[in-house]
């Protein structure tokens, strides 16, 4: 492939990670100005004893969504306390999934490139190549 063709794609590149740098402050700014918006709406409606109505085509109501998470340096805690009162089947065990990539490359980089045999039929892993950008 020729030089020009190669900054063509390079130039284009850089372009589209920029502009999607710039989509992502964008809806950083966005998503903050809505939780704003939300929160005084919703405050709003709980003052006025108003549940829903609607609006230019749109209904709005309030909805209420409970978030739960177990207790700073507690999840081994809270695991055992559901399973000691009969509710162990909502609990999972999992893998980060960069934590998984991670252990394979180690395992990989001290087994010849290739994952241990007791490992390779119960993981999938392929590699992904990507260019890099950073300023010079």
């Amino acid at each position: 492939m020729e030089t020009n063709a190669l900054f063509a794609l390079a130039d284009e590149l850089k372009a589209l990670k920029d502009e999607k740098k710039d989509l992502e402050k964008q809806t950083k700014e966005v998503n903050a100005r809505i939780e704003e918006l939300d929160h005084q709406l919703s405050d709003a409606m709980a003052q006025s004893e108003c549940e829903k109505f609607t609006r230019n085509g749109s209904t709005f109501y309030l909805n209420s969504r409970l978030f739960a998470s177990p207790m700073a340096g507690n999840k081994d805690a809270m695991i055992a306390a559901l399973k000691k009162n009969g509710y162990g089947d909502i609990v999972t065990e999992t893998v980060n999934a960069n934590t998984l990539a991670s252990f394979c490359k180690e395992q990989m980089a001290a087994n010849e490139d290739e994952l241990p045999d007791w490992l390779e039929p119960v993981v999938n892993t392929f590699e992904k190549i990507t260019v890099g950008i950073r300023k010079s």
